[in-house]
């Protein structure tokens, strides 16, 4: 996406016992051996607590996926890299604090933004005011870096993009419902700035390359609802053909349990973005089988030796399986080392950020194995984006279609000058 943004019971044992474990994760990191240079401090806001704090948990170890590996090797110029981790509890108030925090009391150089979309832009303004580095890894909500009225110059995106999404789910969507004849759709996606601006995109495009498409309900559950009976029940009876969702994390395994209570999957398609993401299949009681999944983290998608290295080595040092954020994270700590190295260690926010700008870097989720850092709008291109057929058994998804980025870069362009973005 995009600005990403609390309780758990019963079943969902382990997004329960994940805040716990995320700040294990962040305080058990090994030991910083302070080198010659002492040590460079990156400050990482995010959601360690609650419903969703699995974004806490698998950002961390997204991070340590590429860290460890540096520090081990004697880290950037002698300086060991220390993350310095601290819970927002997913409150927009609480991440532009404990931002403030890290940088003013921490005396962190860097801020890694592993918010959800609601707290990442109140993070983003906090830079904007300090000027230190930042990376947004979590948030896809498309204006956090495409509308230039928004724009930081130390300000980067390694988290997709929802407008990419948008157009390549639009266009699998399209094809889907033309050879099946949906017509007639229903949304479902939670009500703040990520799941409207996603839901809209994805309609948007979804009727751009299908003309007949057309929205007649939606449905905004709050972010952290307990009870979606109401929500369920406004789906239903809609009548739809299919149904289009940007529910994610413990939300969408809330939601698809108490859907599966009124046999919702089975009466119309169903499009779910975040559907495939570890940690929402292993929570979900009855995983509802042919539901259309974006691919955004999964170990098959891309097929690739690369992918399963790192997923098997991610699984062994931290305990718990990579999601969607985990990728976005080693993603961003990818690029902030071959910045750190190209400035020599300095953590200057300028000169990482010119360091930054146009970079590639190698990549297991890259569609040709690399990612780059656009130039004119600090957001990454070319990962890895499209849809297949959710599963419930390993790997959870099938028959996976990439979507080509020409189009997307394409359509793109038109999106920014239809909005004045560009």
């Amino acid at each position: 996406m995009n600005t990403i943004h609390a309780r758990l019971a019963g079943r969902r044992g382990l997004i329960k016992g994940v805040g716990a474990m995320a700040a294990a994760g962040a305080v058990g990191m090994p030991a910083i051996v302070k080198g010659q240079g002492g040590t460079i401090k990156i400050g990482v806001p995010t959601i360690q607590s609650g419903r969703v704090a699995l974004v806490g948990l698998t950002s961390v170890g997204g991070l340590r996926s590429v860290l460890d590996k540096v520090n081990e090797a004697g880290g950037i110029n002698g300086k060991k890299i220390e993350l310095v981790v601290r819970d927002s509890k997913g409150a927009p108030q609480e991440a532009a604090k404990v931002t403030r925090d890290l940088i003013n009391n921490d005396r962190c150089q860097i801020i890694i933004d592993a918010e959800a979309s609601s707290g990442a832009f109140a993070v983003h303004e906090v830079i904007r005011e300090i000027g230190v580095l930042c990376l947004h890894t979590n948030s896809e909500t498309s204006s956090l870096t495409a509308d230039p009225k928004l724009h930081v110059p130390t300000a980067f995106r390694t988290a997709r993009q929802g407008i990419h999404d948008a157009i390549g789910g639009g266009d699998y969507a399209a094809r889907i419902a033309k050879a099946k004849g949906l017509k007639k759709w229903v949304t479902c996606s939670p009500d703040y700035a990520y799941g409207r601006s996603n839901t809209a995109e994805f309609m948007e495009y979804a009727k751009h390359f299908e003309g007949s498409i057309q929205v007649v309900e939606e449905a905004w559950p709050k972010l952290f609802q307990p009870d979606y009976t109401e929500v369920v029940t406004k789906v239903l009876n809609s009548k739809a053909d299919a149904m289009y969702s940007a529910l994610w994390g413990g939300d969408l395994s809330a939601f698809i349990d108490q859907g599966n209570l009124y046999g919702l999957f089975d009466k119309q398609a169903s499009f779910m973005v975040n559907l495939g993401d570890y940690g929402v299949v292993d929570e979900v009681k009855q995983f509802p089988a042919g539901v259309y999944s974006g691919g955004r983290y999964n170990r098959t998608v891309p097929a690739t030796k690369e992918n399963e290295d790192w997923y098997q080595a991610y699984v062994k040092n931290y305990k718990h399986k990579p999601t969607n954020w985990s990728w976005e994270n080693a993603t961003a700590a990818t690029f902030l080392v071959e910045a750190l190295r190209a400035t020599n260690g300095d953590t200057d926010g300028k000169k990482l950020a010119a360091a930054l700008k146009g970079m590639t870097i190698k990549s297991p989720w890259g569609m040709d194995g690399t990612i780059t850092m656009r130039a004119d709008d600090n957001t990454i291109v070319n990962y890895i984006i499209g849809y297949g057929l959710s599963q419930s058994k390993e790997p959870y998804i099938s028959d996976f279609k990439s979507s080509p980025w020409e189009p997307i870069l394409e359509l793109e362009k038109q999106w920014k000058k239809k909005l004045g973005y560009a």
